[in-house]
């Protein structure tokens, strides 16, 4: 068995990714296995492994991160990935569907292809969705729910949609439905193309099991660590932050510089597939492959209510002894002990109006501490104002695009190494 964080994988070899489903090709490989027997609870056998025929697997990533996330998924031993509109296609079987979950920090969730047909209206969308093998994926004693998004196609109405797909499943399958069901089938409708996948998530990954304290606007984790990737950041070097918040970056660093599995603290949904083999994946779940970090994680925050509630987030996550965290202010700041490495910060945006301007002293005095202070490191910081992120004076490399975040769009501002 591989080591869980991937590094060491070996992955059942892989056809060459098709191009994204936003555009029609002429046939999707899926996930439609042949039936297979269950015991009375609708489980697999025990032992009982599952079909190693590949499929295509499809990785979220918000825009603008396909890329850095693709880069990921080949460092961990995944073959042949494409980034493509929205995130990253590789091929694979559930075994591949499992490990994606458990690994990769800077997915945002796993969608295993069922099925891609050309539809043109809801009476013709009824008959084909009864021919989806949905027996091969979803057990008939676990609850299910549909999402459908259209797109520039002649079936436009997404409820009408949903509609007729749960019906489909339900009297082929006889599963129950529920809009509270963990197990969520996902269905786009764009330019006539229907792609049916499973989340086989559940929960976003950037809920990695140990935040029960966030602070406004926090950074998703799974935007963090790609952050951090596109720093050049391994684990390898002392990482800092001036403004921690709840401690994101912090704990992203040191879990990645301890070589913690994002996703060992937290279930998922295709736990309650018909796919799905419990000794298998408690196999996997128990390989280690963790390491003692090479540097320290540093969080500061002027606010006390953060520091306490980054310190909590920390032990939650296993990384207490990896991680420091202090009350004080920018003026305060100074490079810890050791061999320079990175500052990453994720300041107040100033978003509303009036607030901008109010900033620009924060941004500022950040960018005078760290040009003064901290010879040797490289910075990254998070800006969805340029004026601010040029207040800071700080030599930053040409940025990259805007990414989503909460409503807004945020830059990731680089820094080579100062002088």
């Amino acid at each position: 068995m591989p080591a869980v964080d991937g590094r060491h994988s070996a992955l059942v070899p892989v056809a060459e990714a098709r191009p994204a489903l936003d555009a029609p090709p002429p046939r999707v490989q899926t996930a439609g296995l042949a039936p297979r027997p269950h015991d009375t609870a609708g489980r697999r056998p025990a032992g009982e492994m599952t079909n190693p025929q590949d499929f295509e697997i499809f990785l979220a990533a918000a825009p603008g991160l396909e890329a850095l996330l693709a880069e990921e998924v080949r460092g961990k031993g995944f073959r042949q990935p494409k980034a493509v509109p929205g995130g990253v296609v590789l091929k694979g079987g559930w075994p591949e569907v499992w490990r994606a979950n458990l690994w990769l920090r800077g997915a945002g969730r796993v969608l295993a292809r069922l099925d891609a047909f050309h539809v043109t209206h809801l009476a013709q969308l009824d008959g084909r969705a009864r021919r989806v093998p949905w027996a091969s994926v979803l057990r008939p004693d676990v609850p299910f729910r549909v999402e459908v998004a259209c797109h520039k196609s002649r079936i436009y109405h997404s409820d009408a949609a949903a509609q007729r797909i749960e019906t489909a499943i339900r009297e082929t399958l006889h599963a129950p439905q529920s809009e509270t069901a963990d197990v969520l089938v996902r269905a786009r409708i764009d330019h006539d193309l229907c792609t049916i996948s499973i989340d086989t998530s559940g929960e976003a990954l950037h809920k990695r099991g140990y935040k029960q304290a966030v602070n406004a606007a926090p950074l998703r984790e799974t935007m963090a660590s790609l952050f951090l990737q596109a720093c050049g950041y391994t684990g390898q070097e002392t990482l800092l932050d001036p403004m921690c918040g709840s401690g994101t970056f912090v704990i992203e660093a040191a879990e990645i510089a301890a070589r913690l599995n994002p996703g060992r603290n937290r279930p998922f949904a295709f736990e309650q597939l018909a796919s799905f083999d419990a000794e298998a994946w408690q196999r996997m779940r128990q390989v280690q492959s963790s390491r003692p970090p090479a540097a320290r994680c540093h969080g500061y925050d002027r606010d006390a209510g953060a520091v306490e509630m980054s310190r909590a987030n920390a032990a939650r996550a296993g990384v207490s002894d990896s991680t420091e965290f202090h009350q004080a202010p920018i003026s305060a700041l100074a490079p810890p002990a050791g061999p320079p490495g990175l500052v990453m910060v994720n300041p107040p945006y100033g978003t509303r109006l009036g607030e901008r301007d109010k900033l620009v002293p924060l941004y500022q005095a950040l960018g005078q501490v760290l040009a003064s202070r901290f010879a040797g490191w490289r910075v990254g910081l998070v800006a969805a104002e340029p004026a601010l992120a040029r207040a800071t004076r700080l030599p930053f490399l040409p940025p990259g695009a805007p990414v989503p975040h909460g409503g807004l769009r945020v830059t990731l501002y680089r820094t080579g190494v100062l002088a």
